[in-house]
């Protein structure tokens, strides 16, 4: 297995930010096996979704009405409605595979590989991508 970790800067609000082509980039030189793509963090999560034409909004939109940034979490440190981000991996989990044939990612017309952050205390986030060849 070979992997990399990629370093990316969120900012101070919620954001879906799409690593599409820094996985196209790490398995090009690969032939046919698995990308994982994992993120090493309590408050943020890895999502397979279409970006650019609204869904992306969508997507912290539904998060937002299902997890809402007040203070009714247990888990209260940092800004208001921190609790929240610790609760979103298990709605939009850490992780994804995406099956890579012949140095491309069999990825749907639509589909991006995007990393979901709810947390604006820490704007700065680790991803691991890891190709498992085949």
């Amino acid at each position: 297995m070979d992997s990399e970790v990629v370093r990316v800067h969120t900012g101070s609000s919620d954001v879906v930010h799409d690593l599409t082509d820094v996985c196209r980039a790490f398995v090009s030189s690969y032939d046919d096996g698995l990308l994982h793509v994992f993120v090493p963090h309590a408050t943020a999560g890895i999502a397979i979704i279409e970006t650019g034409a609204g869904s992306d909004d969508d997507l912290l939109a539904a998060l937002s009405d299902l997890l809402p940034a007040d203070d009714r979490w247990r888990h209260q440190h940092g800004s208001p409605g921190h609790g929240r981000s610790h609760v979103m991996p298990a709605l939009v989990p850490p992780y994804a595979t995406v099956p890579v044939l012949h140095g491309r990612l069999a990825l749907g017309t639509w589909q991006s590989v995007c990393l979901v952050d709810l947390n604006v205390d820490n704007p700065d986030r680790e991803v691991r991508l890891s190709f498992l060849h085949g």
